[in-house]
């Protein structure tokens, strides 16, 4: 069965199971034991001198390592590689937490601030509404490219193994790819490349976001504003979400304490967000998913 095909099953199981928790209560989730094995490299591994190095070293090994684990589970056949693709695929848990975030904002200002705290990385005890809103789209975006339609790309170019490579440097960038005095250098390697292997998946990314929305002349803006974000990929489907919302996003926000002032992508139009843009933004997050079934059964037939 061609990888097109088996993709194609993968994303609607995912679509319809997403993530059972009876299930990953009892077993680990695999996205969880990627992350144990960075965890122990970096305990073990970063520190003395020659880090970069050391770190390149590590992230080449671990993605050598996730490439055979995802080589030896698609050797089974391919209804096994069908239920490992659907298990690292996150459409219908993408969607379940930024839904939940608008739930848990319409019950109390401090319930939101709980949930969307669950989906991003920033400081989020002194957020109002808005900025509890325009968290949860932001999130929506970046991860539709980096759950959803990266697993998927690579899953189309290398199969399980390819995915499971991607999902491990992934996770390592989610780890220890940030500029702090810790990880500066031994990180280095896994945020380059995590850069590179989401390059072409975030400009899909925002395409399927930007097309499944009706915005005439918005690419221009999608284009320009794209550029402003701090990463060179996530601001792509961040902005694409922008415009098809009609919303202005990003902006300054706070971490481990300390406010970064932050452009505004889309900035020419209404900051004030809620409830009503984050349920927006899942049903966004639905019609580039349909969008991305279609390419990937065009695909198949081809």
């Amino acid at each position: 069965m061609s990888h097109a095909l088996i993709l194609l099953l993968a994303l609607a199981l995912d679509a319809v199971i997403g993530e059972p928790e009876a299930l990953w209560k009892r077993l680990p989730h695999p996205a969880v034991l990627m992350g144990r094995a960075v965890g122990w490299s970096d305990r073990m591994m970063n520190h003395g001198h020659g880090r970069v190095v050391t770190g390149a070293l590590v992230i080449g090994a671990l993605t050598l390592l996730a490439w055979g684990a995802g080589s030896v589970i698609a050797w089974f056949g391919w209804p096994v590689e069908l239920l490992a693709a659907a298990v690292l695929l996150a459409q219908r848990s993408l969607v379940n937490h930024v839904r939940a975030v608008a739930d848990a904002l319409s019950l109390s200002l401090e319930d939101g601030r709980k949930a969307v705290a669950k989906i991003v990385g920033r400081d989020t005890e002194d957020m109002d509404e808005t900025r509890v809103a325009r968290a949860a789209i932001e999130s929506a975006a970046e991860n539709f490219s980096d759950a959803v339609v990266a697993p998927a790309f690579w899953f189309l170019v290398a199969g399980l193994p390819g995915l499971m490579a991607y999902k491990m440097v992934n996770t390592a960038d989610s780890m220890i790819g940030y500029r702090t005095p810790r990880h500066e250098e031994f990180g280095k390697a896994a945020a380059k490349l995590d850069d590179l292997l989401n390059w072409i998946p975030a400009r899909l990314s925002a395409l399927l976001l930007f097309l499944t929305r009706h915005c005439p002349g918005g690419w221009q803006i999608v284009m320009r504003d794209a550029k402003l974000h701090r990463s060179p990929n996530s601001g792509w489907p961040e902005a694409a979400m922008a415009v098809g919302l009609g919303v202005a996003l990003s902006g300054p926000r706070s971490y481990h304490g300390e406010m970064r002032d932050e452009p505004f992508v889309n900035d020419n139009v209404r900051h004030e967000v809620g409830t009503t843009e984050i349920d927006d933004a899942a049903n966004s997050l639905w019609r580039a998913w349909a969008a991305l079934v279609g390419v990937v059964a065009l695909v198949a037939i081809v």
